[in-house]
Formats: structure tokens, sequence, C-alpha cells
């Protein structure tokens, strides 16, 4: 991977976490960099499940793998946000 397929990463990790982000009802207790990291790796498997059922097949913008990786954004998001939540100080 060149470096602008790293910066391409980046760029879609931080959009498609956002997105995540913003879904969710409430403040997340999670910071920029995992925000990144969520988006990433939801990036990456929307991709590969938007190819395995065959909606990515589409020329131009593929819609409904953007929202399969929103919501595996999303559900990232929420997650790490209540393992974090959990490990908390309890009362």
């Amino acid at each position: 991977m060149d470096i602008s397929g790293v910066i391409s990463a980046l760029v879609v990790g931080v959009v498609i976490g956002a997105l995540g982000r913003l879904v969710l009802p409430g403040r997340q207790r999670i910071g920029f960099l995992w925000t990144i990291l969520v988006g990433i790796v939801a990036a990456f498997i929307g991709t590969a499940i938007a190819g395995a059922v065959g909606v990515a097949d589409t020329r131009g913008f593929d819609w409904i793998e953007l929202v399969i990786q929103i919501v595996l954004a999303a559900l990232g998001v929420s997650l790490l946000d209540r393992a974090r939540a959990g490990r908390g100080v309890r009362r």
C-alpha cells in the first residue's frame, strides 16, 4: 500500500467513524483516534460484506455499501463505548 492508499484509508476512516458516531444518540466516551480506527475497520468489513452479497458491483457511488459501513461503525463505536464505560469507577 502506497502513501495515497494510507491517506485514503485515514480519510475514509474519519468519515465513516464520524457518521457512525452521528447516528448514535447521546455522547460517546471514545477519542478521535478510536473513532478513526473503528471507521477504518468498519469500512474494510463493510466493503467485504457488500462484495460478498453482490451489491458493490455497481458503477459510481455504492449507497448500500456506505450504509453497511456506517451501521458497522455505529455498532463498533457503541461496543467500544460500552466497554470503556464498564471499566469506569462504580459507585
